[in-house]
C-alpha cells in the first residue's frame, strides 16, 4: 500500500511574517491595488503573496479591495451549486486529503455508480434549492466506458427536465472522453489542481500535477469550460497558494472553487488543523485579485474553517455550495439562504455559461 508524504501539521505557518524586502502593503494601498486590477493591470506574484501574508489588522481593507472587483464582475449576486456524489469510495488513487482514496480508512459510504433515477432525483432537488449548476462526481482515477456511457445518457435527461447547468467531475480524462461529454451537453468539467506543481508530490503519488493539467487541456480542446481550484491547509506555504492562483489564471479557468481542508480521521491529513478563518479570507481575496473575472466559490470546509466569519467570504467570492459535500455534511440550505439575505445579496437563477463546480471537497 502506498503512502503519501505529508508535511507535519503546524511546521510551516500559513501566515508567516514577510521577509524584510517584501512589501506588506502595495504602493497605493489595497484599494489602489484593486483599482489597478480593474484597469486591466494584473497583480504581481509578490503582491499576491502580500495579500496571503497580510496582517490581521489589514484584513477588512483587503476584503474591501477584493469586493470592489467582485462587485464589478458579479454585482451582489450569489450562485448556488449542488454536488451529487454519484460513486463513492473505491478510488485507486492515494490523495492525502481524500476520504475516498485507497489509503483512507475513513468511515464513509462506498458504492458504485448510482441508478439514473437516483441521479435525476438529486437534480430535481438541486433545482428546488435554486442551484445554478448540478455537479455529477465519481470517485475514480478516470471513468470506465460504462461510467462515461451512463453520464452521457443522463445529462440530456437532466437538461430536459430542469434549468440547470451540468458539470462532470470524473477524474482524469482522455481527449476522446472529453469530446463525448461535450457532445452529450455537459457544460464544463471540474478537475482541481489542488496545489502548486512543486507541492503536489506531498499530496499524491499515484498521479502527477501534469496529469491534471493534461485533463484540463483536453477539456478545453473539446470546447468545455473549466472548473478548477484547490485546497488550503494541506501543509503548503504561501508561495504554493500563489503559484496555483497564477496557474489557474494562465489556464483561463472560468470557475475556481477554493476548498479549506476538512481533516478527516483515517486520511493522512486527518491530524491537520492549521487554518484560521482569517487565513481562509486572505486566500479568497488573493484568488479574486489574481483572477478578477472568474467565478470564485467558497467550497468544501467553509462551515468548519470559516465558522462565524462565513458571511465575509462572499465579499471576495460569488458562489457557494448548497447542501452536503461528497462525504461530509454542509449546513442546512435555509442557513445559507439567510446568510445571503443578511448580506443584502441575491441568489441568481437559471443556467448561464461561466458557472461551475468543484469536487475535491471530501
Amino acid at each position: 500500500m502506498s503512502t503519501v508524504p505529508v508535511a507535519p501539521p503546524g511546521t510551516v505557518p500559513l501566515n508567516p511574517p514577510l521577509p524584510a524586502d517584501s512589501p506588506s502593503i502595495p504602493s497605493g494601498g489595497w484599494m489602489g491595488l484593486a483599482e489597478r486590477v480593474l484597469a486591466g493591470d494584473g497583480i504581481s506574484r509578490e503582491e499576491a503573496r502580500a495579500v496571503v501574508t497580510s496582517a490581521d489588522a489589514e484584513l477588512l481593507e483587503v476584503l474591501a479591495a477584493s469586493y470592489r472587483i467582485r462587485r464589478r464582475h458579479f454585482g451582489d449576486t450569489v450562485q448556488l451549486f449542488f454536488l451529487m456524489n454519484a460513486k463513492s469510495g473505491l478510488c485507486p488513487e492515494d490523495c492525502g486529503y481524500c476520504s475516498q482514496s485507497k489509503i483512507s480508512t475513513a468511515d464513509i459510504p462506498r458504492y458504485n455508480l448510482l441508478a439514473p433515477d437516483t441521479i435525476l432525483d438529486a437534480a430535481r432537488l438541486a433545482a428546488e434549492r435554486q442551484a445554478k449548476t448540478f455537479c455529477i462526481v465519481i470517485s475514480a482515477r478516470g471513468p470506465s466506458e460504462r461510467e462515461i456511457d451512463a453520464v452521457c445518457a443522463i445529462v440530456p435527461q437532466i437538461k430536459a427536465r430542469h434549468e440547470l447547468n451540468v458539470c462532470a467531475c470524473l477524474g482524469l480524462l482522455t481527449p476522446g472522453q472529453a469530446r463525448r461529454l461535450a457532445d452529450a451537453g455537459v457544460d464544463k468539467v471540474n478537475h482541481n489542481l489542488n496545489t502548486s506543481a512543486r507541492y503536489y508530490p506531498s499530496v499524491c503519488s499515484t498521479h502527477t500535477h501534469a496529469d491534471r493539467v493534461a485533463t484540463l487541456a483536453a477539456c478545453r480542446d473539446a470546447g468545455l469550460e473549466l472548473c478548477s481550484g484547490g485546497i488550503m491547509g494541506m501543509g503548503e506555504d504561501p508561495d504554493d497558494l500563489v503559484d496555483m492562483a497564477f496557474e489557474l489564471r494562465a489556464l483561463g479557468v472560468e470557475s475556481i472553487p477554493l476548498n479549506f481542508l476538512t481533516a478527516i480521521d483515517g486520511t493522512p491529513l486527518g491530524g491537520s488543523a492549521r487554518l484560521t478563518p482569517r487565513d481562509c479570507l486572505r486566500g479568497l481575496a488573493m484568488m479574486r485579485l489574481v483572477n478578477p473575472a472568474s467565478e470564485i466559490r467558497v467550497a468544501g470546509g467553509r462551515e468548519i474553517q470559516l465558522r462565524s466569519l462565513q458571511p465575509l467570504a462572499l465579499y471576495a467570492a460569488n458562489s457557494i455550495f448548497v447542501g452536503d459535500y461528497l462525504t461530509t455534511k454542509g449546513q442546512p440550505p435555509a442557513a445559507d439562504e439567510a446568510l445571503i439575505a443578511d448580506l443584502g445579496f441575491t441568489i441568481t437563477g437559471g443556467p448561464e455559461r461561466g458557472a461551475g463546480c468543484q469536487s475535491s471537497a471530501p
